[in-house]
């Protein structure tokens, strides 16, 4: 099982009262003392520093010619293929940094050369190529009579793959952003900014940032023949620099930070006056508005990385994020978000069983996690591996056996490829690329192909790379890599990584680690704290996004909901919803938990590491749960003198009135309704120093009077129709207050309302009801009704249950749970 959790707090250093002042300057409504902190830590220690960080037009990009004699020599290639009206083939990746560079391209190189005649754009799939060229797909290009490759986020490394192009008569532009090959491949051109010092301001540059750049050069160089602006191309780069997770610095940050404004701006455009109906109906689906980086990282980087990962072939996106038909963009749209949809179903589910396969592992003995399925799709392997990987501190690697049998000695899916995924919310992104094409005998059927994430420091490549002899083909980075080999050498591999690792480690312990950099209450989230932490924004590896730790809080008002219906088909995933409240302050603050349950949020008193965010659909500040913990001093084990503890004021008018404690007026249904509220009284009282400041908890509901259920069900339907007829909105606790039923049952009507032609949908925290009768499901809807009346049933008689079970029963159920 995965160990606890080490939480850190970053170190901090006053930073000087002149640059407190100056940070402040950047935000009047606060005492800026938080931004300048932060900032300090970070190494902004200067006014020139500070004011490039802030404002993007203070800062000074660096010319694309900065590439030297390659930029050179790629521009040369472009005009002699503009004379000679030669036709070009974009190659292009499938994530997001590739389908936005190989976007940026489609549109940038449009226009100089005709779309669909001059120019054409291949993306591998996923599921059958991976990543980086290929001689079947160069094959293909000589075919449609192509003369020139340019690549985008991929190439570097593919030497074999450029001669064989050029065996053709193709020559081949490179521009990319991964790891450089040992001698300079046979190309035309190769734009890759790794050539750079690491202090360069353009060695981050991701794979669009590159392409970009590339058609600046362009512009430069043949003035006055593009129809349209350079900078329309900018929010295309911000949504491939911010998926795909690179240090935003440098021209990184720029690009990105003038490419969020441009996104913003389109977005307030009217849906047909959009330059990108594709991005901005996107934008929508995920409730988002474009002005913000988490905008990207949480909405639109993994809608887009889910096309391929879902259905392998992505390179609709690029017409997605290009086109400007505004009804081919809604469909489009509307695809990727079901992709999206799914991928977070699958990979729920795929999580779920790594996790039980986890419960198999000695992790005080296991330094790399490797574990292997023959059911698990290949595309969400990447994005599990990240997740476990922060949960246990340990180097993860999933393999899939699926399909082995079809692969054959070929190795379908590895074909000149990395290998690495990129991962959308944590970890790293594809930020290194090398492949290495090794030897395997023709005889072997069985591959296994999987993602390996990274934590620590580790470098995962090299610990990879040093297992060469026994993988059929890897690739990746430090942080992330991917690899194939044969299903018989997994065993041997393991072994062979764990003892690598282990004796690189010495002494060092593996452990997972959540690190926070600021201290905070309740009190200080809100829109000031949120207007100082957006001075770091954009964020990213280098600079990321701000992680505050709350102390000695409690969570209240709990939801969650584990499904979504998306156009028919239903999809599971995991969104818990609270309010979090602490001693500071008399308010309570939203907040939500993506990938868990309101039972996973500890009841009492607890300390947690979140993210302050600004959600604009629902107009509100919340945070973002990262991690959460009990508070040390509500872990004492001495169990407390529990019949004083519990105090009997059932079916007494008025004398619950004058107790202090907590008090239960609702008759519970079940025992885990009554454990909830003794857990937390529990936890109030062993939180306040010790028994003799006991919290009494009274339980104070009288004799449940019971309505019949038919009147129940004939109440709940009056008020569907009611509230179709009046297009009003309705909370479940409204609901539940009205007709007196537990939340569960009124979902089993929930249910039975939809067979009578009801149609139910969620709106924030209210519910929307529509009425359109429906005869054809009559034998369904008394079937469903049924067992409303039958939930009813069984709700009432446990009610009176215990509106009569004796106080020593309880007493006794709730010492046991307490010891």
């Amino acid at each position: 099982m995965p160990e606890q959790q080490q939480w850190t707090i970053t170190a901090t250093e006053q930073p000087p009262e002149w640059f407190i002042q100056a940070v402040k300057q950047h935000t009047p409504a606060s005492s800026g003392l938080y931004a300048a902190q932060l900032l300090w830590q970070r190494g902004i220690k200067d006014r020139q520093q500070l004011t490039a960080f802030i404002n993007y037009k203070v800062y000074q990009p660096a010319s694309p010619f900065e590439f030297g004699q390659e930029m050179h020599l790629a521009i040369a290639r472009l005009q002699q293929a503009y004379n000679t009206k030669e036709k070009i083939a974009i190659w292009g990746d499938f994530d997001a940094d590739g389908i936005t560079a190989t976007s940026v391209l489609w549109d940038g190189l449009g226009q100089f050369f005709a779309q669909n005649t001059q120019l054409v754009y291949y993306i591998p799939n996923r599921l059958k190529e991976s990543h980086g060229l290929n001689n079947q797909g160069i094959d293909n290009l000589a075919k449609q009579s192509c003369k020139l490759i340019v690549t985008c986020d991929t190439g570097s490394t593919n030497v074999e793959e450029i001669i064989y192009a050029k065996h053709l008569g193709i020559d081949v532009i490179v521009t990319d952003h991964h790891t450089l090959p040992a001698e300079r491949p046979p190309v035309a051109a190769i734009i890759n900014p790794r050539y750079f010092p690491k202090e360069h301001q353009l060695f981050n540059l991701s794979g669009v940032a590159v392409a970009y750049k590339l058609i600046e050069a362009l512009y430069q160089s043949l003035p006055n023949v593009a129809k349209y602006p350079l900078e329309d191309l900018l929010d295309l780069v911000a949504v491939g620099l911010i998926a795909d997770l690179v240090q935003l610095s440098g021209d990184c940050r720029y690009l990105a930070q003038m490419g969020i404004q441009r996104l913003q701006e389109d977005f307030k455009q009217p849906a047909a006056a959009r330059r990108r109906p594709g991005v901005g109906r996107l934008l929508e689906l995920c409730q988002k508005s474009g002005d913000r980086p988490t905008d990207i990282s949480f909405g639109l980087g993994p809608r887009i990385n889910a096309v391929s990962r879902i259905q392998g072939d992505a390179s609709f996106c690029v017409e997605l994020l290009t086109s400007r038909d505004v009804k081919r963009c809604n469909e489009l749209a509307e695809v990727t978000e079901l992709a999206n949809a799914r991928r977070k179903s699958l990979q729920k589910d795929v999580q779920a069983q790594v996790a039980q396969k986890l419960t198999q592992l000695d992790l005080s003995t296991t330094s790399v996690i490797v574990l292997e399925d023959a059911q698990w799709p290949a595309g969400v392997l990447g994005l599990v591996a990240g997740q476990i990987a922060q949960e246990t501190g340990r180097p993860t690697i999933l393999l899939s056996t699926e399909g082995a049998g079809e692969q054959g000695a070929g190795g379908a899916g590895e074909q000149g490829s990395r290998g690495a995924e990129a991962q959308e919310s944590r970890g790293a992104g594809e930020q290194g690329s090398n492949s290495s094409p090794l030897p395997l005998r023709p005889s072997a059927p069985l591959l296994a192909r999987g993602s390996a994430r990274s934590v620590n420091s580790v470098d995962l490549y090299q610990l990879v790379k040093e297992q060469a002899h026994l993988l059929h083909r890897f690739g990746g980075h430090p942080f992330a890599a991917g690899l194939s080999l044969l299903v018989e050498n997994i065993p041997l591999f393991t072994a062979a990584i764990n003892q690598q690792l282990r004796q690189s480690l010495g002494s060092t312990t593996l452990t997972p680690t959540v690190q926070a950099d600021l201290t905070v209450t309740v009190a200080d989230l809100g829109k000031e704290l949120f207007l100082e932490l957006k001075l770091l924004e954009p964020c990213g590896m280098g600079n990321p996004v701000p992680k505050l730790l709350i102390q000695n809080c409690w969570f209240e008002n709990s939801w969650h909901r584990n499904q979504q219906d998306w156009q028919g088909k239903k999809v599971q995933y995991i969104k818990a919803e609270f309010d979090i409240r602490d001693d500071s302050s008399r308010s309570a603050f939203p907040g939500l938990w993506w990938g868990h349950y309101k039972d996973e949020l500890p009841v009492g008193r607890c300390d947690c590491i979140a993210e302050l965010d600004y959600n604009t659909f629902k107009k509100r500040y919340e945070i973002r749960l990262i991690a959460v913990r009990s508070s040390a001093n509500s872990a004492l084990n001495a169990p407390l003198s529990l019949t004083p503890f519990i105090l009997d004021l059932r079916n007494q008018e008025h004398s619950a009135t004058q107790h202090s404690g907590l008090i239960i007026e609702d008759c519970p249904t079940n025992w885990d309704d009554l454990r909830m509220w003794l857990r937390r009284c529990l936890a109030i009282s062993r939180s306040t120093s010790g028994v003799e400041n006991q919290q009494q908890l009274a339980i104070a509901w009288s004799k449940p009077n019971h309505q019949p259920p038919n009147q129940i069900w004939l109440t709940l339907v009056g008020i569907a129709k009611y509230l179709s007829r009046t297009n009003q909105l309705v909370t479940r606790g409204q609901l539940l207050e009205k007709i007196g039923i537990s939340d569960q049952t009124l979902l089993v009507g929930i249910k039975a309302l939809k067979y009578l032609g009801f149609t139910v949908q969620r709106q924030d925290r209210s519910l929307q009801i529509t009425w359109n009768p429906n005869d054809s499901a009559e034998n369904l809807a008394d079937e469903a009704v049924a067992r409303f009346l039958a939930a009813v049933r069984e709700e009432q008689f446990q009610q009176q249950y215990f509106a009569e079970v004796p106080l020593s029963t309880i007493v006794a159920i709730a010492s046991y749970d307490s010891k």
